[in-house]
């Protein structure tokens, strides 16, 4: 008697796997159509509707990661930069959410990089400069070779020195290009700003070194070597060598700028069409 109960509960438990695995690949199989049903949805721009759909995907089937991929773009696509309200950032903060999910999953290298770029991109435009700086850096220990990565991160550091020294300055009752006088004020701008102007240089030299041909670039080179101008107060020698060094990137930028425009022109001034 005990050895038929036995063979009952072994087939029981057979049979309840095979149920298991038969529910499993029912929600794989309808993650899977959630999914195309949201990527259909978000092409028409259709995002509450294509964000229902990957969140039903995702709840079926945790593991697929194109669902959570689309997921956070549809939440990012929702976001509007520059609105600070509740409703706005809750947008944000649930790409940010799927983003870090993905990379959880241990994806594939693209995926990973994506996932860096779209989180730091969010947090720089809610103007969480710390956060994105971070990201970004993680997606360089990935993708060394990204130009773009080296640049964003000086374009943050350029804006974290601009905002205050523009706010200092209208304290100290100076013109924008005006030298800093008060050697207290400019021990602080060097405590403050020269960390992050080093940076920002060491960064966009990067750059230019994987891009040669990289105006926007020079172009903040240029802002950020007159940045630079403005913690030497106190010498003026090496304040005047910044400035100088910046007017060569304002040059340099509009050069190959200029070179960049008539390329694509072609040699009959006909815009050559650029192949996706």
């Amino acid at each position: 008697m005990v050895k038929h109960e036995r063979i009952w509960q072994v087939c029981g438990a057979v049979l309840l796997g095979l149920l298991l695995i038969g529910a499993t690949g029912c929600n794989v199989l309808k993650a899977r159509s959630d999914l195309n049903k949201g990527v259909q949805a978000y092409k028409n721009a259709k995002y509450d509707q294509a964000i229902s759909y990957f969140k039903d995907a995702v709840a079926l089937d945790p593991g697929l990661v194109n669902a959570r991929l689309y997921l956070a773009t549809a939440y990012a696509q929702q976001f509007v930069p520059g609105v600070d309200s509740p409703d706005n950032n809750k947008n944000a903060e649930g790409a940010i959410d799927q983003y870090e999910q993905v990379l959880k999953l241990h994806p594939a290298r693209e995926q990973q990089i994506n996932s860096l770029k779209g989180i730091a991109y969010l947090y720089l435009q809610m103007k969480k400069f710390d956060q994105a700086k971070q990201y970004y850096s993680k997606a360089i220990s990935i993708d060394p070779n990204d130009a773009e990565l080296y640049y964003s991160i000086a374009v943050i550091d350029w804006t974290q020195v601009y905002q205050p020294r523009m706010q200092l300055w209208a304290e100290q009752g100076l013109k924008p290009t005006d030298e800093l006088k008060s050697a207290k004020a400019c021990q602080k701008l060097k405590e403050d700003n020269g960390d992050k102007v080093n940076e920002g240089l060491q960064m966009l030299q990067k750059a230019v070194q994987l891009r040669p041909e990289y105006p926007d670039a020079m172009a903040y080179l240029n802002l950020l070597y007159r940045e630079k101008a403005h913690v030497e107060c106190g010498d003026p020698a090496a304040r005047q060598a910044d400035l100088k060094t910046a007017d060569s990137w304002v040059d340099k930028s509009i050069s190959t700028r200029k070179q960049l425009e008539a390329k694509q022109r072609g040699p009959q001034g006909i815009t050559v069409p650029s192949h996706q």
